[in-house]
């Protein structure tokens, strides 16, 4: 974290904050997963994820997008929203969004505050809270924000799988899963079975499930089957299976916002005035404005007199991966040849990973991520090797980027920064100094 990126308030607690586990950034062989111990830190601080009304999202590829979306169109409406995403790309004020806009940071720094007051008064004893992790706080801190904000609605984006990720103390009237395909194997289960019970355990009893999944699939069987245990109706999506991921995440959203718009008005907010809410509000321009960093991402860089494409997309999961390659290229400005700026998590499939760009990167440039749960790159690099895939070493990720797109211009080509959030976070401020954004 640098000083210059935040006010002096919000940077301390910050320093408070990272002294507590963050296992988007540990290795997460021993995760500890459960809702004890936020329970009980919530529950200390008047429970304010009960004031909410609450739509929930997870999902293997998309959740993300479809949250944003979802708050988009409530906000197109009139309503009061807020929206809890993870991870952030550059700053941590990207993880909490109040009526569209990220959190202040002088209100982020005290909604941690108090917090981490409470979590440090209590962290010797043997109550629950006491394990608290870096995401219980940040989660607590989003819901005691939200709880004081007067809010019609709160977009809820899962962390990791649902059932026992922190932000499933939310009592949710609307759950959202966007799909279900292998990822974070070591906590959620090496099936997609195994994997699509830990996302459907955000369904709460006599809520709406809106899904892609189908009844006849393996994971969808195991959702659907929840659904009726629970009394919840279920919304598919009709698209047909070719659909591109812009579609699928904006029909989601749409299920969504069709939901909201079919309450009672006194139900969909407490306002009166508001303008009906429908699939109709996600029009062209809201859909743009829902588009986050790092989600197929559109820079152009000058290149000694030609603009290079340069498309950022945190993807780490083959799955992910696919889909955003298979969109990219059909776009005919992106159908030359690809250079690919690539870092891999320690947890990760970075065989699959490498196996889809195979398909369809040119050459690859592998780097390193900042902190220990990255992958070796000479390791990577073997791999690469084995699969075909002309490649190269630079521990710098700074100056792969560099490499990556002189390749690219001499190629006449278009390049990517893939595999990584955090990667995308580390490069996207560097690639957008001096660059148009499309």
């Amino acid at each position: 974290m640098s000083s210059i990126e935040y006010n002096s308030d919000l940077l301390e607690v910050l320093k408070r904050l990272d002294r507590l586990t963050d296992w988007e950034r540990a290795s997460r062989r021993s995760m500890r997963v459960g809702l004890e111990p936020i329970l009980d830190l919530s529950g200390r601080l008047g429970n304010p994820h009960r004031m909410l009304r609450s739509i929930h999202v997870t999902g293997t590829k998309g959740k993300g997008s479809v949250s944003a979306l979802i708050e988009a169109g409530l906000l197109k409406a009139g309503l009061r929203v807020g929206a809890y995403r993870s991870p952030h790309v550059e700053l941590i004020t990207e993880r909490i969004s109040l009526l569209g806009r990220p959190v202040d940071e002088v209100q982020l720094a005290r909604a941690l505050e108090i917090v981490l007051d409470v979590y440090e008064d209590i962290k010797e004893t043997a109550t629950p809270a006491a394990s608290a992790t870096w995401f219980d706080v940040v989660t607590c801190a989003a819901f005691w924000i939200f709880g004081r904000a007067n809010l019609d609605w709160a977009v809820v984006e899962v962390g990791i799988g649902g059932r026992l990720d922190s932000t499933n103390i939310v009592n949710a009237e609307v759950a959202v899963v966007t799909n279900v395909e292998l990822e974070h194997t070591e906590v959620l289960g090496s099936t997609r079975e195994a994997i699509a019970f830990e996302k459907v355990g955000i369904l709460k009893e006599g809520a709406l499930l809106i899904t892609t999944l189908v009844p006849d699939d393996p994971a969808g069987a195991v959702v659907h089957e929840r659904a009726r245990e629970l009394g919840a109706k279920v919304v598919r999506t009709d698209l047909p299976s070719s659909a591109g991921i812009e579609d699928v995440n904006t029909r989601l959203a749409s299920l969504v916002l069709e939901h909201v718009g079919s309450l009672a008005p006194d139900c969909a907010s407490r306002n009166e005035g508001r303008v009906p809410v429908g699939a109709w509000l996600l029009d062209e321009g809201t859909r743009a404005n829902a588009r986050l960093p790092g989600r197929m991402e559109r820079f152009d860089v000058l290149i000694r007199s030609r603009q290079v494409p340069i498309i950022l997309d945190g993807a780490h999961v083959p799955f992910n991966l696919d889909l955003v390659l298979r969109d990219l290229r059909s776009q005919p400005e992106l159908s030359g040849k690809c250079v690919a700026v690539v870092a891999i998590g320690i947890d990760k499939d970075a065989p699959g990973l490498l196996s889809v760009l195979s398909q369809h990167a040119d050459f690859i440039i592998l780097t390193m991520l900042s902190h220990s749960r990255s992958c070796s790159m000479t390791s990577l690099h073997l791999l690469a090797t084995s699969l075909g895939i002309p490649s190269q070493v630079e521990p710098d990720p700074s100056r792969a980027l560099d490499e990556v797109l002189r390749r690219a211009a001499n190629m006449g080509g278009w390049a990517l920064v893939t595999g990584s959030m955090y990667l995308v976070g580390a490069l996207r401020r560097e690639i957008a100094v001096g660059t148009s954004l499309i």
